[in-house]
């Protein structure tokens, strides 16, 4: 079975599966290992539950149509290009040297108790804090870095499944 061929409906249960895998390891990786995630892993998190949501949604949806599939393949592209952009900056703050302030600021708790949701979106994506750490690393990539890979993958999969060309009775 060429997953490259599946259904509509099969490709974006897929998308879903493999966000709730990734999900279900962070959280394994937080509960049973200790790694306590920083404001920007958090954020990772979110955008993969939108990805997630939205592979769902389509798959138990499934629209025929050419439009339809379209407007699925386009949301989940943006949701992973959020993820991109927030695991991007990430990936940036744990390249910097240690001198450079390579962090995150405060815990989310405390920004968000002092601050509105805009101030501490932007202040978690500008800010300094503990998203500098390297905690976890598997084939000589960081975290942060198997999320980016793993939103592009995602990003592209969206897309392939949503605009690919298919038979009259997919």
């Amino acid at each position: 079975m060429n997953p490259l061929r599946w259904t509509f409906r099969a490709q974006f249960l897929l998308g879903f599966l493999i966000c709730a895998g990734l999900l279900g390891y962070a959280i394994f990786l937080q509960l049973k290992i200790g790694l306590e995630p920083c404001p920007l892993c958090i954020f990772q998190r979110l955008a993969f539950a939108a990805l997630g949501l939205l592979f769902l949604i389509g798959a138990l949806h499934g629209p025929r149509e050419r439009a339809g599939r379209g407007t699925y393949g386009v949301l989940a592209f943006i949701a992973a290009a959020v993820g991109i952009g927030i695991a991007g900056r990430h990936v940036y703050v744990q390249l910097l040297p240690k001198d450079m302030g390579s962090s995150c600021g405060p815990p989310l708790a405390f920004l968000s108790e002092t601050m509105g949701p805009l101030e501490v979106f932007r202040t978690v994506l500008t800010g300094t804090g503990d998203c500098g750490n390297i905690d976890w690393q598997f084939l000589g990539l960081t975290m942060p870095m198997w999320s980016l890979v793993w939103f592009a993958l995602l990003a592209g999969w969206a897309l392939f499944a949503a605009l690919r060309k298919r038979s009259t009775r997919q």
